[in-house]
């Protein structure tokens, strides 16, 4: 993701930083770091299966479909009502992983209007800090805001976080097991922050796209909502089920502490 701004919080702070960039490197991209906690959809899926725990009514069943979550970082803002629109027709829920500042703030109704249509309000921070480069306090800092102003408007807060830039490590998986988040990581990125060709977003998502993947947007930035009715029609002509993040994991719950990347 685009380049993360650094600030020094304190010693503690200080002492980490040198692992930040490690962190977004091997977590966000290869899935390949001494980050413990790190589980597949797929996989607790099928352990809870395994287990005897039953799907909730109505869900789809992802080991029968081929299912694939649309996810939107970093608003609401004032496109998104547009992308809503959109949803709404096509039928299509997805997860919103809502930042704070100058959004949840600021867009209260398009919060309350996506958890009214279906859709997965999640936690994004408050000014989209690097969280391993924080103090726990500092940590917290980030997300109890956004917590609390996606829970106004909806009455339920989220219990589905996403560390900026995928920039994560077992510090931070320890505050979001306090607060009672999940992680959630992707699969498949169109680096949309930095392009606005509409085209190569399309292309970028539909050569990444595999079942159980989950797909990372940003609906502020101008090629994307453009993309995403061809995104989604693509997929489903493909065979695609859309679903939330929660769906995917279903008939597991999302556990506070984990981190989620297929």
């Amino acid at each position: 993701m685009r380049s993360l701004k650094r600030r020094a919080h304190g010693a503690s702070s200080s002492r980490r930083a040198g692992t930040a960039a490690a962190a977004l490197v091997l977590t966000a991209l290869t899935g390949c770091s001494s980050l413990t906690g790190v589980v597949s959809p797929a996989g607790v899926r099928a352990a809870a299966a395994h287990s005897g725990v039953e799907r909730a009514a109505g869900q789809v069943d992802c080991t029968v479909a081929k299912c694939v979550a649309l996810t939107f970082d970093g608003g609401p803002s004032e496109p998104t009502p547009h992308l809503l629109d959109f949803l709404k027709e096509e039928k299509v829920r997805a997860t919103f992983f809502l930042q704070g500042k100058g959004h949840t703030d600021t867009y209260p109704d398009t919060v309350r209007r996506m958890a009214a249509e279906g859709h997965e309000t999640a936690n994004h921070t408050w000014s989209h800090e690097n969280l391993t480069e924080l103090t726990p306090d500092g940590i917290r800092a980030e997300i109890e805001p956004v917590q609390r102003d996606i829970e106004k408007a909806t009455g339920r807060a989220p219990t589905l976080m996403r560390p900026p830039g995928g920039a994560t490590d077992d510090e931070v998986s320890k505050v979001m097991k306090e607060l009672g988040l999940a992680q959630v990581l992707w699969s498949v990125t169109a680096k949309d922050y930095a392009t606005t060709d509409t085209a190569l977003i399309v292309r970028r998502v539909l050569d990444q796209t595999e079942r159980d993947g989950i797909i990372l947007l940003h609906e502020r930035y101008a090629g994307t909502i453009p993309a995403v009715p061809t995104i989604v029609r693509e997929l489903r002509n493909r065979g695609y089920t859309f679903v939330t993040v929660s769906e995917l994991l279903s008939p597991a719950s999302p556990r506070p502490g984990k981190v989620y990347r297929p």
